[in-house]
């Protein structure tokens, strides 16, 4: 694997920002300021977050930057409830982006106890 494109967890990661993406311009979250601020930079900080880690060559700050990752798709979890109970979005595409974060923040945790387990700690350590 040579770069985050590649990764399982970037590309649902940017799945995810399409769909957020898809509610900023088509639904009334594009009038929500606050909300559509919120919601656009915590689904960017997932993908950005699993670019940022993976480009840093070592598996210790992939870990951490993975954590962010998985923390921001939390957050984002968050904010798809607000989103609904403001009545942006249907049920049905809430249920639908929902699953997706739970998967990813489960892709994500399990990534990162492989990284914990593996005997190779990045690129950046190797001569």
């Amino acid at each position: 694997m040579n770069n985050f494109e590649n990764l399982e967890i970037w590309k649902l990661a940017r799945e995810i920002c399409n769909d957020v993406w898809y509610f900023m311009q088509n639904t009334s979250l594009r009038e929500d300021y606050s909300l559509k601020n919120q919601m656009n930079a915590s689904s960017g900080s997932i993908m950005d977050n699993i670019a940022e880690g993976f480009e840093r060559n070592g598996n210790k700050e992939f870990l951490q930057f993975l954590s962010v990752a998985k923390a921001s798709c939390g957050e984002l979890r968050s904010q798809l409830h607000r989103c609904l109970d403001r009545k942006h979005i249907e049920k049905e595409e809430f249920d639908r982006v929902f699953s997706k974060t739970i998967m990813e923040g489960k892709k994500i945790g399990a990534f990162m106890a492989y990284l914990k387990k593996s005997e190779r700690k990045g690129s950046k350590y190797d001569q």
